[in-house]
């Protein structure tokens, strides 16, 4: 067997040890004799390991205890539905921020259920950056206010927390799609109403959906939310309420302990902000490669970047993947390549990277 470094954006590379260790329990999950796949979500053996993953997260995060964790299905996606429908009460409308194609796709999605306000975007920059909070223009009456704090297709990131009080609207809750780069860098959890994310890039295999919601929104869905996707519903029933993603939830357990071994987010924070620079930092000292991000705002975990000359571009993918490195053609929306360096790609996958860019372009410039 030979394991190749896997740039996909998702589902995305998993920390090896936690595979294997996958393994080695796939048929007897501690001496029970049944595996994770097969056990009832309402066994004590399971409840086990939804506790322990709950903790986990909620520790690594360091969510304040007026929140309320829920594992839930439909991925990030889903979530731009369920949000209004769980958010808004007697209010008409929302308040989002587009800074790239995912909330382009989210406040879109939003406007088959409530009335949506622009508040800021940058299309008009091939939303290359974001834009300052002092520029944010909110509704009078908003239910909440909606960022994506990391576009995986663009390679935008925000690189602080959004607070409303700056602008005094501290009022408004704040909601986040965080699906991209959950986990891989501090985050002031009571700075947003909600928090959600598809667990397939930092957590865990696709099928998981993590949502962080502050408990005194629960209770706003409107009569039409499907039930099993109602806030305080799924929240009163600790997710349980229908068959959650048992063994996505039971790898997302393993990865949470895997990062608290690394030392946890901020450790973990520290080793992206290396593996970021060194991949800019060796795309920006060159003429033959671009990236096309503001600097202040560029992603650590998804970095677009251009051939000068793409008509090289079929090339740099059948030699990349040769040499192990896979998945580094960039979304079809946006062309290029991209490399998606989450929590799980060592350095030594970012290393191998710039090597094969340099070499590339040697034989090439």
């Amino acid at each position: 067997m030979s394991r190749v470094f896997n740039f996909s954006a998702g589902p995305a590379a998993l920390p090896e040890s936690v595979l294997r260790r996958a393994a080695e329990e796939m048929l007897d999950w501690h001496g029970t004799g049944v595996s994770v796949m097969e056990m009832s979500h309402r066994s004590p053996a399971f409840q086990s390991i939804y506790d322990q993953a709950e903790a986990d997260l909620r520790e690594l995060l360091a969510v304040p205890s007026n929140y309320r964790i829920l594992f839930m299905q439909g991925g990030a996606i889903a979530e731009n539905a369920l949000v209004p429908m769980n958010l808004l009460g007697d209010k008409a409308g929302a308040d989002y921020v587009v800074t790239g194609s995912w909330s382009a796709k989210s406040q879109k999605e939003a406007r088959r259920y409530c009335d949506v306000n622009i508040a800021a975007a940058t299309e008009a920059g091939a939303y290359n950056t974001v834009p300052a909070l002092s520029d944010w223009r909110l509704s009078d009456d908003p239910a909440y206010l909606f960022v994506c704090t990391n576009e995986t297709i663009d390679g935008v990131e925000f690189g602080f927390d959004p607070d409303l009080r700056t602008i005094g609207r501290g009022e408004v809750p704040v909601v986040a799609d965080v699906s991209s780069h959950i986990l891989s860098r501090t985050v002031d959890v009571s700075r947003y109403g909600v928090l959600f994310g598809g667990a397939q890039k930092n957590i865990g295999p696709a099928g998981l959906t993590i949502v962080i919601v502050r408990e005194d929104l629960l209770g706003r869905a409107h009569k039409d939310c499907p039930s099993a996707f109602d806030y305080k519903l799924v929240a009163d029933n600790n997710s349980m309420y229908n068959t959650p993603p048992t063994y996505a939830i039971y790898i997302a357990g393993l990865v949470f302990q895997w990062l608290r071994a690394q030392g946890g987010v901020e450790a973990i924070e520290a080793i992206n902000i290396k593996k970021a620079d060194r991949l800019y930092g060796f795309i920006d000292q060159s003429n033959f490669y671009q990236n096309r991000i503001d600097p202040r705002y560029r992603s650590r975990m998804n970095v677009p970047f251009f051939l000068a000359d793409e008509s090289r571009n079929a090339a740099f993918l059948e030699q990349s993947s040769a040499a192990g490195l896979v998945q580094l053609k960039g979304h079809k929306s946006v062309g290029g390549m991209r490399a998606s360096i989450y929590n799980a790609m060592p350095m030594a996958g970012v290393e191998a990277l710039v090597e094969f860019m340099r070499d590339f372009e040697r034989r090439n410039g």
